[in-house]
């Protein structure tokens, strides 16, 4: 007998075999909007209470047979509800209508997961964990299992297995511009150890300082002070790294992120890429590209990657941390040919390699087409809530000024003095549950005309928590 996630079993009536009733409009809908309508439906079913907490729903092959739809609209019907809180999916259980629903309506106010007291987390940095595409990800697992060979799972090669780093390469070059020779390429656990394994070799090097973005992430002088390196922070403006006080500041190797800044969300000049790429030339210096969320932009195609202008002197790094998930650590580093050999020779010493079956799963997964779904998919999802908090600053917090929005996972907003002064605005949205993550975090400028500026991450929240955190933070500072 099925049983709720409570662990009994379902009380009368509580199947929902006549869900399909409710969503039958939905799978009418032109067919370039049915999967929207179908969420619509089923949300607006469990608001009204026309589905109650605890109602187990038919599966996802079940509700598409009976709607006349394919089994991935509801597949990802399901799977958004379930990341908004409306349903709750239980292995072996199915799927059931959460409480979280019932919740709002009495006014309860529920924690961000993990972190107490924050209802709703603004802070930048983490992709939607529940886009996760499970299904395809486990049937890689399935295939790479069935005809890897014995001698593959010894001790791999330093630089990645041969079949990712050819899929790698085609990908690179296909979609971010890069020159990816395979052989230069070296898998690594993200973009952090890209970073470590070239300050290493930077610093046997004879190099001591590392440039900085100002503002840019704090995280990128943190990894090179790991491997005993200073770090200089540069100024930008709108076009990308300022020259002059580049070349003033005597380093020899900068880190950067000019296809989309962090965090201001600019998109470097092609003046600003050529200079710095002469720059380096000059003084027979290097960059790391961290191309952290080059291939997430809603305006047009994503800007070319700056190594594809020069490979000898741009090592290009990136991972799956946005379009997949932080916690499989895969990444990849792109490494001038004079680096390679000091870079590969490190990377053994410090790990032997990355693990045989994951790297496996990403080749079959990427050399399927899994990684350019995955892509799209999260692309559009992100793309919807960047509206909705566009939408919701426009109407709670009117006169915001917001920029970085064509690419990204992140706005910058500039919220008008009026609303501030920026410390009482920051304690008030504390007090509310909103958790903010102001823009001076991440350089050195310290601006003194009131205005509060914010640095606010949307993948990971649903539109409907998006607009209660505005509305949250709206209310906190007495202007709505």
């Amino acid at each position: 007998m099925p049983r709720g996630p409570d662990g009994n079993p379902p009380a009368a009536g509580q199947h929902a075999q006549p869900a399909w009733e409710l969503l039958l409009p939905a799978a009418g809908a032109p067919a370039r909007r049915r999967g929207r309508a179908l969420q619509e439906a089923l949300r607006d079913a469990v608001r009204s209470g026309r589905l109650t907490p605890g109602t187990r729903l038919p599966s996802s092959r079940e509700l598409a047979a009976d709607l006349g739809v394919s089994r991935g609209l509801v597949t990802e019907a399901y799977e958004q509800l379930t990341a908004e809180g409306y349903l709750r999916s239980d292995r072996g259980a199915g799927t059931w209508v959460g409480g979280a629903a019932r919740s709002a309506v009495r006014g309860v106010r529920d924690p961000a997961p993990g972190v107490p007291g924050v209802l709703v987390d603004f802070r930048p940095g983490t992709p939607d964990l529940s886009l996760f595409p499970r299904a395809a990800w486990a049937a890689a697992q399935r295939s790479v299992m069935t005809r890897l060979p014995h001698p593959a799972l010894g001790y791999p090669d330093p630089r990645g297995l041969p079949e990712l780093r050819e899929a790698l390469a085609g990908m690179l070059a296909r979609r971010r511009g890069v020159v990816a020779d395979p052989e230069r390429v070296v898998v690594c656990s993200g973009v952090a150890q890209a970073s470590t394994l070239l300050g290493f070799v930077l610093r046997a090097r004879g190099l001591r300082t590392v440039g900085i973005e100002d503002p840019g992430s704090p995280e990128h002088g943190r990894l090179f002070a790991a491997t005993g390196m200073d770090t200089v922070w540069l100024p930008l403006d709108e076009e990308g790294l300022r020259p002059g006080p580049l070349t003033a500041s005597g380093v020899r190797a900068v880190v950067v992120t000019p296809s989309h800044q962090f965090p201001s969300g600019i998109s470097w000049s092609a003046e600003r890429r050529a200079a710095l790429l002469d720059w380096a030339r000059t003084v027979d210096g290097y960059v790391l590209e961290d191309d952290y969320d080059g291939d997430f932009r809603y305006d047009r195609a994503p800007v070319g990657a700056l190594q594809g202008l020069d490979p000898e002197r741009v090592a290009y790094a990136g991972s799956v941390s946005k379009s997949l998930a932080p916690g499989m650590r895969l990444g990849w580093m792109l490494v001038p040919g004079e680096l390679l050999g000091e870079v590969v020779e490190r990377k053994r010493t410090m790990d032997l390699g990355n693990p045989v079956l994951d790297q496996a799963t990403l080749a079959e997964f990427v050399t399927r087409g899994g990684y350019d779904r995955q892509l799209r998919r999260c692309q559009r999802a992100y793309r919807e809530r960047r509206d909705a908090l566009l939408a919701a600053l426009d109407e709670h917090l009117p006169g915001t000024r917001v920029s970085g929005i064509a690419a990204g996972l992140h706005v910058i907003a500039r919220v008008p003095g009026r609303f501030g002064p920026p410390a009482r605005f920051l304690a008030r949205a504390a007090e509310a549950g909103v958790a903010l993550r102001p823009l001076e975090e991440y350089g050195t400028e310290r601006p003194v005309d009131g205005d509060v500026r914010l640095v606010l991450g949307y993948a990971h929240l649903a539109p409907s928590a998006i607009a209660r955190g505005v509305r949250l933070v709206a209310g906190a500072v007495g202007r709505e």
